[in-house]
């Protein structure tokens, strides 16, 4: 805009300008019509009047004026009038210094008028001039001077209609950056969400089933007993260090202000689980490949999401977690040997904020838990987002 880069005075001046211009803007349409049809029947009537012409000279160069009053709702229809009043005037010789009211229709009718409607009235704008010269025998100095004044007004309807179309434009593109951000971060709270969800449900259903394994053990197993209460607190730091995280991002509206666990941290997910009761393995087949933000976190929440089921509703005894690469999918299977599928739970929001996380950096989630045990598989893409 330029208002920083020059000093106070230019800011003055802008400032006065954009008011002025805002004022100008909210005066209501007729208002400006009548002043306008004032002071062209003014400059068309008042030499007639000068002149000492008959009545019925006045009374063409009102018809070639007044009408202006209706430039707007009926351009077309002015223009015709106007320009007839404006063509007699030039065959009795009473033409004033400039045809004011052709020129304003011009210039209305390119500044407002649709395609028809202009290409309409600049056949019927030439055809006028030229009848208006041709007629009363004008020389020809005079045919450069009328189509002057008419491409003039014409030009100058053009460039403000053409301001008005870039202004809606960037209207437009406003509105439309204002919703995409608006659902941008319905979006990343949508994210935030499900993150605290898997964060909150996984450390409390590990604790729990900690928290009752413990004491079981404190009489025959002391030390496995100690390992137990361990992770308990390990279980509840993690916890509270990714809440943070997510907090974090949510409050600075920042990506890079959160870096989330991904499938570097898998192991330690496992280990925790296998500390609280349940034998977990975890493996590891082909390569490791670099893959996107998304997809990293996407199968860390996987895994966590799938062994909170197992240690909360499976009543399992094992549960395996693989990860397998290929070259351009990332397989993350979790499956264990407790009660499959008969229990609703299985169905709840976990899973649901699961499939969603998964399809929406273009994966697919299945799960089987028709025979003995679960199973949940996420095929993840690989290069997307890389």
């Amino acid at each position: 805009m330029g208002i920083r880069e020059g000093g106070a005075v230019p800011q003055v001046e802008e400032r006065l300008s954009g008011r002025t211009a805002e004022r100008f803007r909210h005066v209501p349409g007729w208002m400006v019509d009548a002043a306008v049809t004032v002071l062209v029947t003014v400059a068309t009537v008042g030499p007639q009047i000068a002149d000492g012409r008959a009545p019925w000279v006045i009374g063409l160069a009102l018809t070639a004026s007044v009408p202006l009053l209706w430039r707007r709702r009926a351009p077309l229809p002015t223009l015709c009038v106007v320009g007839t009043g404006i063509t007699a005037l030039a065959c009795v010789h009473a033409l004033p210094a400039l045809p004011y009211s052709t020129v304003v229709c011009a210039y209305t009718i390119a500044a407002y008028s649709g395609a028809v409607v202009r290409l309409i009235a600049a056949v019927t704008g030439v055809l006028g001039i030229i009848a208006s010269l041709v007629v009363p025998g004008e020389p020809i100095q005079s045919y450069g001077y009328a189509a002057l004044s008419f491409l003039t007004a014409w030009t100058l309807g053009t460039g403000v209609r053409a301001r008005h179309t870039q202004i809606e434009l960037l209207r437009e593109r406003a509105r439309r950056i204002d919703e995409e951000r608006v659902a941008a971060v319905a979006r990343e709270r949508v994210l935030i969400a499900r993150d605290v969800h898997d964060i909150v449900t996984h450390a409390l259903g590990l604790m729990i089933v900690q928290a009752e394994t413990g004491p079981l053990l404190t009489g025959s197993d002391p030390d496995r007993a100690n390992a137990v209460f361990a992770g308990i607190a390990d279980t509840g730091r993690a916890a509270v260090h990714e809440l943070r995280l997510s907090l974090a991002a949510m409050r600075n509206g920042r990506d890079d202000a959160c870096h989330q666990p991904g499938i570097a941290a898998i192991p330690d997910l496992v280990d925790m689980c296998g500390r609280s009761g349940v034998s977990a393995t975890f493996q590891e087949t082909g390569g490791r490949r670099a893959v996107s933000g998304e997809v990293d976190v996407a199968a860390y929440r996987v895994v966590q999401q799938a062994l909170t089921n197992t240690l909360e509703h499976a009543r399992a005894e094992h549960v395996d977690v693989e990860l397998r690469w290929s070259a351009t999918t990332l397989t993350v299977r979790v499956s264990d040997d407790g009660r499959g599928r008969h229990d609703t739970a299985r169905r709840g929001s976990g899973l649901i904020g699961m499939r969603e996380r998964v399809e929406s950096c273009g994966g697919v989630l299945r799960d089987n838990g028709s025979g003995p045990g679960f199973a949940l598989v996420a095929e993840l893409p690989i290069a997307r987002g890389l």
